[in-house]
């Protein structure tokens, strides 16, 4: 089967779809037809894909919104043991941490609500075939709000001993900064950023950025970074 997308200058990325309703899945497809992004199978179920199984092309993307809660957990590990080679991405119509959480342990490569445009939602995808954990640009907002979250992030960075700094690289964490931007905001070195990074990373008891910025979440450290953060720190 040869696969054929209405983008000529991008490789076609098969893509499998999961979903129960069948007005979810014509609703994506008509969102994803001008992307590099082609349905090659749909599923209502993680049963049901294990059943399609060799009809299935060279899946190298899988799109499931098969309802949250512990399900969600097993559902991507199974997917992942039954198309090792795709990527696994939940696509949910509400923002829920417990959920999230689990999605991620379980090793989904990204996370999104259903509100995105089309744009969004392949640039999103694309960045997930590059490699990226990608979650809802605005999760931060959604999840603590503005309410008391100044004093979170007091009591937080008190409670843990974070530095400025490290707060400040908690915020570009959540906004999903790589090093290299991290430095370029805060006007240091990647090298430096790295040296705080680990020792952020030991303070808050997690092992990795995706596990720290959801903990920073938690914490209220949602503000975008300012001009006025750019100042030296230990």
């Amino acid at each position: 089967m040869t696969l054929q997308n209405n983008v000529p200058d991008e490789p076609a990325i098969a893509t499998l779809l999961i979903d129960r309703s069948l007005l979810f899945r014509e609703g994506l497809k008509v969102l994803l037809r001008n992307s590099q992004f082609v349905i090659c199978g749909e599923a209502t179920s993680v049963e049901h894909a294990r059943e399609l199984g060799a009809t299935i092309p060279d899946v190298k993307l899988i799109l499931i919104n098969i309802g949250m809660g512990a399900a969600i957990g097993s559902a991507i590990t199974e997917l992942r043991e039954l198309l090792p080679e795709a990527r696994t991405v939940v696509l949910t119509d509400e923002l829920n941490m417990n959920d999230l959480m689990t999605a991620l342990e379980a090793g989904t490569d990204g996370y999104l609500l259903q509100d995105l445009s089309p744009q969004a939602l392949a640039q999103s995808l694309g960045l997930v075939m590059l490699g990226e954990k990608v979650l809802p640009t605005r999760l931060a907002q959604v999840l603590v709000g503005d309410l008391g979250s100044s004093y979170r992030v007091t009591r937080a960075t008190s409670v843990v001993g974070l530095s400025d700094r490290e707060a400040q690289i908690l915020r570009c964490l959540v906004n999903g900064d790589p090093n290299k931007v991290i430095a370029n905001r805060l006007d240091i070195t990647e090298g430096t950023v790295k040296v705080h990074l680990k020792g952020m990373l030991k303070k808050i008891n997690v092992s990795n950025r995706t596990q720290a910025a959801i903990w920073a979440l938690h914490h209220g450290f949602h503000s975008p970074i300012e001009e006025a953060d750019r100042v030296s720190a230990g």
